[in-house]
């Protein structure tokens, strides 16, 4: 029996590598041929040493079926160049070929199997240089939804072939027609990182994902037909495997606090089905000062029980090592006076949340979020309706879609915006515009309820044996062992 390893190449941040791990538990559980190697990066910008403990104990990890390798550590690059990810990662990645190429050689050597591939994170595809190296295929692993892929490829189009260059737009007021997207996309809503100063890194990413033998994708057809359909007829894009919703819910409820946890859970079992809204925004979204009190004004206001994963932003040291999030140590002085009293019977501020093991409680019935793809999948998977607040990155796109183009969730705000590097938004919102949305949330009536619970039962039925997803799973798996033959 043919046995084949693939080797993965994560950003390591949390938001990219858990997909990563996911999609190689997936690998391994349905073909017993396959083996997984996930490199490792060990960078001052992340620390994801207790993600990775956490794994110590799973089965596939015991069983050598998926293994960590780590890549030596390089001294930070020099200069100031523009990176497509956080400070120095492009440049480290780059500096780093020569050193992955002899890690994996030399691994692949002691294994016994055959390498049949790199799949790579989207903010890696200059590590393609190193299958191409290996005389081995190159796939992309998107962890975001289809339409901002489409959003990528579309740009660069028009910056190689009609010499647009979008990040050079000036009408900030525009709406423009993207290829996936039904409806014209304002431009204050596309990812800053594609229309700043990293723009055309950005594309030149997307730039080389056209030379990949394929595109894994963290979405399934029935959540994106239209934008997989609109990418899948275009001959000069890869093959794509919609292969989503890829989402570990099972070991994310057993991972942090426990007794944190514990006391979240036993005050949402206190409390009547679907009637509590849960506000979190991500492992790096915080709010400062005014904003914080027109939330609890509006929260107040809106009458509903409220479950508030409230912390301060992350802080950016010289180093350019982000801080996360810190709690707030006296939420007595962050909060309109008064408000803990008034709201103790019917409300609950923590820190840190166990967003998974939350948003599975049947206590709670609306999910204020930033938006990030992640968290979006999973609202998605438990049939929660959302309100929309984005933050940063492809957030605002993704509120868009939600709430413009599938009509699965409702609006506070689209256009907001929190500037890492400025310690401050582009707007504040008004405690009535955040009453009207959690109202509006909250409402059984409301239709966008009833899309989110039929849109979770297709997710989930899309990754069941014969399932949309599951399909596309087992086509990935049948394309990577014809192309390793013909390459």
């Amino acid at each position: 029996m043919t046995k084949l390893e693939l080797v993965f190449v994560p950003m390591p941040a949390m938001g990219h590598i858990t997909p990563m791990v996911e999609v190689a538990k997936r690998l391994v559980r349905r073909d017993e041929r396959i083996s997984v190697t996930i490199l490792l990066f060990k960078l001052p910008m992340f620390d994801i040493s207790s993600y990775i403990k956490t794994l110590d104990a799973d089965p596939y990890f015991l069983n050598k079926r998926i293994e960590f390798l780590q890549i030596p550590e390089l001294e930070k690059p020099s200069g100031n160049a523009p990176s497509a990810g956080p400070p120095d990662f492009q440049q480290i990645l780059v500096q780093s070929r020569p050193v992955i190429k002899q890690s994996v050689e030399e691994h692949a050597i002691g294994s016994g199997t055959r390498l049949a591939g790199f799949v790579v994170d989207f903010f890696c595809s200059s590590v393609m240089a190193v299958a191409d190296e290996l005389s081995i295929p190159s796939y992309i692993l998107f962890a975001s939804g289809s339409s901002l892929l489409s959003l990528l490829f579309h740009f660069q189009h028009l910056r190689d072939n009609q010499g647009i260059d979008i990040t050079q737009w000036e009408d900030q007021d525009a709406e423009l027609d993207i290829p996936a997207f039904r409806s014209p996309v304002p431009y204050k809503l596309l990812p800053g990182r594609l229309v700043g100063k990293d723009g055309g890194s950005m594309m030149d990413q997307a730039k080389r994902y056209r030379d990949a033998k394929g595109i894994i994708i963290n979405t399934f057809e029935e959540l994106e037909s239209h934008a997989i359909g609109t990418l899948s007829e275009d001959p000069k894009i890869p093959k794509l495997y919609p292969v989503g919703p890829i989402v570990n819910v099972d070991a994310q409820i057993k991972q942090g606090n426990e007794a944190q946890k514990d006391d979240v859970i036993r005050w949402l079992d206190q409390q009547p089905p679907a009637s509590v809204v849960f506000l979190c925004f991500g492992s790096m979204g915080g709010f400062l000062g005014d904003q914080v009190i027109q939330m609890a004004k509006g929260l107040e206001q809106s009458g509903h029980r409220f479950l508030w994963s409230l912390r301060q932003p992350p802080s950016l040291a010289k180093d350019g090592k982000r801080a996360p999030p810190r709690d707030y140590t006296d939420l007595g002085n962050a909060l309109p006076e008064g408000f803990l009293e008034r709201t103790a019977e019917r409300g609950k501020i923590i820190g840190w949340a166990p967003q998974v093991a939350v948003l599975s409680h049947p206590a709670v019935g609306g999910f204020v979020s930033h938006c990030g793809w992640n968290s979006t999948l999973e609202s998605l998977w438990f049939g929660v309706p959302v309100a929309t607040w984005p933050l940063y990155a492809e957030q605002q796109m993704n509120a868009f879609q939600l709430v413009k183009e599938l009509r699965i969730a409702v609006e506070i705000r689209m256009d907001f915006k929190w500037d890492h590097l400025k310690g401050e938004s582009n707007v504040l919102v008004d405690a009535a515009v955040i009453e009207k949305g959690v109202r509006e949330l909250m409402n059984k009536e409301n239709g966008v309820r009833s899309k989110a619970k039929k849109m979770s039962e297709a997710g989930r039925k899309a990754t069941e044996e014969g399932g949309s997803s599951y399909v596309w799973m087992g086509r990935f798996i049948e394309d990577v062992f014809k192309n390793i033959e013909e390459s």
